[in-house]
C-alpha cells in the first residue's frame, strides 16, 4: 500500500541578507539535522549554490525549483523554515516554479528575549505573516505549525513534523490510489452505492474484478501446493479453531485467501471492498471475513459489502494512524445511556483490535439461512477497550461532491451479549452525530482506528483534499 515507512521533503531555508545571515545558516544545519534523525529524507539546495545557504532572490529561487522538479517523484511534502524574517517571493517564487503539488507546513523560528538588537534579531514571528499572505494570494494551501514560532530543536515542532508527515501519506496516498472492487454489492444493500467518477477526480481508481474470477483462481489451488500448506499454517496461527471445525474448511479459506492476495498483488490494490455475501457461500462454501481480517492486519484494508467509500475512509484512517482500522455497523443502542451505542460486524476486524485471543469460527446471523457449513471464516471476540478514531466519507451524486464526517471516542469495556466482532462505544454527544448522519444520508457504515488522529485527517480532507467535512465534537 501506499503507507511510506520513510518520507523525503523538500526543505525551503527563507532568509533576508538585511538580517543576520549566520541565522539562517544555523537554522539550515538545524533542520537537515532535525529531519536525518527523526529518520526522515530531504532535498535541500546545497548550501554553496546561494550566498547563504538559503532561499532569498528569483536566482536563487529558479535553482531550488529545478532541484525539487527533479526530486518530484520522491518529495512527499515541503518544509519552510524561517530563521529570519525571511524573503516570501523567494519562497513563492521557488513553490510556483517547481508545481509540486505536496503538502506544505510553514514554520518560523522564535526570537530570545536578550538578543533582539538590530545584529541579532530575527523578526520570523512577522515575516512569517508575509510568507502566509503572500501563499493565501496563489491560493497555494499550506499547513501551520501549533505555535505562531517555535524553536527548531523544540519537542513541539518534532510533534508539528510527525503529524504533518501523517497528512501527507494521507493527501499523498489518495492521489494514486488503487481500491478493489471484488464482486458486486449486496442487491438488498443500495446503501453502498458509490460514484467512481467523483472518486476519479481525486484520484482513485476502482479497479473492479468479477467475484467468480476469484473463486475460479481458488478453486485451481492444487491441495498439496506449498503455498496452500503455508496459509493454513498461518491461518491457525492466527486464532482459535474450535474443534468442530473441519481441515476441509480450513483449506477452501486458505484458497480462497491465497486467490484474493493474488489478484491484489498482480493489481496494484491499496484496499478492497469485498462481495462477502451471499454468493461465496452458495457456490464455494465459506466466508470472506478471515481472508479480509488477515489483510488488514497486513495494512490492506478490506470493507464488506463492496462498500468502496467505507475502504477509502479505512484506508485513509491507516494512512494517518500507521495501524489496521476496521469497517463497522451502527448498530444498537446502549440501554437508555445517548452517548453510548455498540458498533458491530459478523466481523472482519484486523485481530490487533481484539482484546484476547480471537476465535475464527462460522458465521452467525448468514450461518442460519444459508448453513454452518458454507460460513467459515468469521473472526469473533470483543474489541478491547481505548480511544479510537471514526471516519466515513460518501459520495454525493445529487450535489456533485464527496463529503465526511471525523470524531473521535473510545472503546469500552461494557459487557454485551452479542455474537460476532462487538465494539461498545462510547462517543460524546452521540445523538447530535447520527441526526448529522441521517439528515445527510450517510451509510450505516463507519470505519474506526485505534488512537486519536482526528487532526490529521481534518487538516488532510479538509485543507487539502477539498472535501466537505464535519467535525463532530
Amino acid at each position: 500500500m501506499a503507507y511510506k515507512q520513510k518520507l523525503t521533503f523538500g526543505v525551503i531555508v527563507g532568509t533576508r541578507n538585511i538580517f543576520n545571515s549566520k541565522l539562517a545558516q544555523e537554522g539550515r544545519k538545524q533542520i537537515i539535522e532535525k529531519l536525518e534523525k527523526m529518520g526522515f529524507g530531504l532535498v535541500i539546495l546545497p548550501a554553496g549554490e546561494t550566498p547563504t545557504g538559503a532561499i532569498e532572490t528569483l536566482s536563487d529561487a529558479k535553482k531550488c525549483a529545478d532541484l525539487f522538479s527533479k526530486n518530484r517523484s520522491i518529495i512527499d511534502g515541503i518544509i519552510i523554515t524561517l530563521p529570519n524574517f525571511g524573503d516570501e517571493l523567494g519562497i513563492i517564487n521557488t513553490l510556483k516554479l517547481a508545481e509540486l503539488k505536496v503538502p506544505i507546513l510553514v514554520q518560523a523560528v522564535d526570537d530570545d528575549n536578550d538578543k533582539v538588537d538590530v545584529k541579532s534579531r530575527r523578526d520570523a514571528f512577522c515575516g512569517k505573516l508575509s510568507v502566509c499572505n503572500n501563499l493565501y494570494q496563489y491560493g497555494i494551501q499550506f499547513t501551520d505549525t501549533t505555535y505562531h514560532t517555535c524553536k527548531i530543536n523544540s519537542d513541539e515542532f518534532t510533534a508539528d513534523i510527525n503529524r504533518f508527515a501523517a497528512v501527507c501519506r494521507v493527501v499523498n496516498g489518495l492521489k494514486h490510489a488503487r481500491i478493489g472492487a471484488i464482486g458486486a454489492r449486496p442487491a438488498a444493500f443500495q446503501t453502498m452505492r458509490a460514484s467512481e467518477k467523483l472518486l476519479q477526480a481525486s484520484g482513485i481508481t476502482v479497479v473492479p474484478v468479477d467475484l467468480s474470477e476469484i473463486l475460479g483462481e481458488a478453486q485451481r489451488i492444487d491441495k498439496n501446493a506449498g503455498a496452500l500448506k503455508g496459509k493454513i499454517a498461518e491461518i491457525k496461527a492466527y486464532g482459535k479453531i474450535p474443534s468442530s471445525i473441519h481441515e476441509e474448511k480450513i483449506s477452501i479459506q486458505a484458497k480462497f485467501g491465497l486467490a484474493i492476495e493474488k489478484w491484489i498483488a498482480e493489481n496494484e490494490i491499496d484496499a478492497a471492498a469485498i462481495q462477502c455475501w451471499e454468493s461465496i457461500q452458495k457456490n464455494y462454501g465459506c466466508a470472506t471475513c478471515l481472508s479480509m481480517s488477515m489483510l488488514g492486519e497486513k495494512m490492506i484494508p478490506c470493507a464488506c459489502e463492496v462498500d468502496i467509500a467505507g475502504v477509502i475512509s479505512m484506508y485513509m484512517l491507516a494512512l494517518a494512524a500507521g495501524r489496521p482500522p476496521a469497517l463497522l455497523d451502527w448498530n444498537n443502542n446502549f440501554g437508555e445511556d445517548r452517548n453510548m451505542c455498540v458498533c458491530t460486524h459478523c466481523s472482519n476486524y484486523p485481530k490487533s483490535f481484539f482484546e484476547n485471543q480471537i476465535e475464527i469460527s462460522n458465521l452467525d446471523v448468514l450461518g442460519t439461512t444459508l448453513g454452518q457449513e458454507n460460513c467459515f471464516g468469521a473472526v469473533k471476540g470483543k474489541v478491547k477497550a481505548g480511544p479510537m478514531t471514526y471516519f466515513r466519507i460518501s459520495t454525493d451524486d445529487t450535489y456533485g461532491l464527496i463529503k465526511s464526517y471525523l470524531g473521535e471516542g473510545d472503546f469500552t469495556d461494557d459487557p454485551y451479549g452479542m455474537d460476532g466482532g462487538i465494539a461498545v462505544t462510547r462517543v460524546p454527544d452521540l445523538q447530535t452525530l447520527l441526526k448529522f448522519m441521517c439528515k445527510n444520508g450517510f451509510e450505516h457504515h463507519v470505519a474506526m482506528v485505534r488512537g486519536n488522529v482526528s487532526d490529521i485527517l481534518a487538516e488532510a480532507v479538509d485543507n487539502y483534499l477539498g472535501w466537505e467535512l464535519y467535525l463532530h465534537g
